[in-house]
């Protein structure tokens, strides 16, 4: 079930992607589908992030192939980082070229959606408390991530977060093929199959951290291949069995 967080009129719905239509519910996802006998065509909305967290999540490194890349050591844990929900952007934003940052790069990742509070859950339960999972590129100012030495405000400006277009239910993440383009060229091409922590031990892990709460993002890492935007350039992440999330920068 795809799952759609929406404005139409002025007014944000939460809805079920029925082909090129989106059905209304009643009340937000994460405890109950309520539907509503409102349908109407996706052309006449705008799609929003499909979550609305209290916090995101991001891991710093879980794919073997791009710790080969960086010709860097597999961790032993999660390298977990935060950004800020006012960074998030749904499908068709645009993503802000800030002014000063110098190199702005795409990150494209496997996000998950977490439907109720978790706190210390082992990777068996993890399941039980993951709503679904969608695209995400962890948009980061390299250039201010070098010079800081650490990732905050690298990644933190409005707008660095993309994430849709659509939250998936019910999917199996142990092998989904993951993608970016860059104005119609494949940058990063990868599989789930690469991760180094598998999405069970990264929720479990972060809920012995902080108390974890519906509509909270976790983001899984991002594959080998990672490379710059300029402004104009068009940027898809692309996940087998979820769908196209699609950005412009300005």
């Amino acid at each position: 079930m795809q799952i759609a967080r929406l404005k139409h009129n002025g007014v944000i719905h939460w809805a079920v992607i029925e082909g090129k239509s989106a059905r209304l519910l009643r009340n937000d996802p994460y405890k109950k589908i309520r539907y509503t006998s409102c349908v109407l065509p996706l052309r006449r909305a705008t799609l929003l992030p499909p979550a609305t967290p209290s916090k995101i999540i991001l891991v710093g490194l879980n794919y073997r192939e791009h710790a080969r890349e960086l010709e860097m050591r597999i961790p032993q844990e999660p390298i977990l980082f935060l950004k800020p929900p006012s960074s998030l952007i749904g499908n068709n934003g645009r993503i802000v070229y800030p002014p000063g940052v110098k190199r702005l790069d795409y990150e494209a990742e496997l996000a998950v959606v977490i439907k109720k509070s978790a706190k210390n859950i082992s990777p068996q339960k993890a399941g039980e408390y993951i709503f679904g999972v969608s695209c995400l590129n962890d948009v980061t100012a390299r250039d201010l991530q070098a010079k800081d030495g650490q990732w905050t405000r690298a990644k933190s400006f409005d707008t660095f977060c993309p994430l849709g277009p659509w939250v998936q239910t019910d999917i199996n993440t142990n092998d989904l093929k993951i993608q970016l383009y860059l104005n119609g060229e494949l940058r990063q091409d990868s599989s789930t199959a690469d991760f180094i922590f598998p999405v069970s031990r990264i929720v479990s892990f972060a809920s012995r951290i902080m108390t974890l709460f519906a509509g909270d993002i976790i983001s899984t890492g991002t594959p080998k291949g990672v490379g710059a935007m300029k402004r104009g350039d068009v940027v898809e992440v692309k996940i087998d069995h979820i769908g196209v999330l699609k950005n412009r920068v300005a």
